[in-house]
């Protein structure tokens, strides 16, 4: 099953360095049943976008979390024994799922990460969660903005030169 991880720059290096993530539950991004209902007239194409955007705004709250972290959202796509993914959607996140298993570095299929262009615009939409998370509709303007930028896809022996 393809699921889709939200990292950052630092948390990529760590995969890399650890061929591994950490200790499960790993939460990802993936077509659900969910998912499927909430957008009803997509394709499996569209879906797998909408899972991938969803990595991508939690991809920003990880920058949050980490101020140190470059202003680049990380999404990595990884193929996962469905067995061990366990849909926790719910209506805000149609698309959440926990991995009950360590995710392989091998798993990996591919990386997709902001172009350096968009770190202004991602650091305006990392300061500005919280405000919108409390309603203010400037704050949420900002951070939409972000998704103004479309990641770019990286094959996973061109990740490592990314961390560098």
């Amino acid at each position: 099953m393809r699921v889709y991880l939200p990292s950052t720059m630092p948390a990529l290096a760590k995969l890399l360095a650890d061929a591994r993530t950490g200790a499960p539950p790993v939460l990802g991004y993936a077509v659900t049943p969910a998912l499927r209902e909430w957008y009803s007239s997509g394709d499996d194409e569209e879906l797998e976008y909408v899972a991938m955007t969803h990595a991508a705004r939690a991809s920003l709250r990880l920058l949050h979390e980490d101020p140190h972290a470059p202003h680049r959202r990380v999404v990595l796509a990884a193929e996962v024994p469905e067995g061990e993914v366990v849909g926790i959607a719910g209506f805000d996140e149609p698309a959440l799922v926990e991995i009950r298993v360590p995710v392989a570095l091998s798993d990996v299929v591919s990386g997709h990460v902001d172009d350096p262009s968009a770190t202004q615009d991602v650091g305006a939409a990392v300061a500005a969660l919280e405000a919108a998370d409390g309603g203010d509709e400037d704050a949420r303007f900002t951070v939409d903005g972000a998704e103004g930028y479309e990641l770019l896809w990286y094959a996973t022996q061109e990740l490592g030169p990314l961390t560098g």
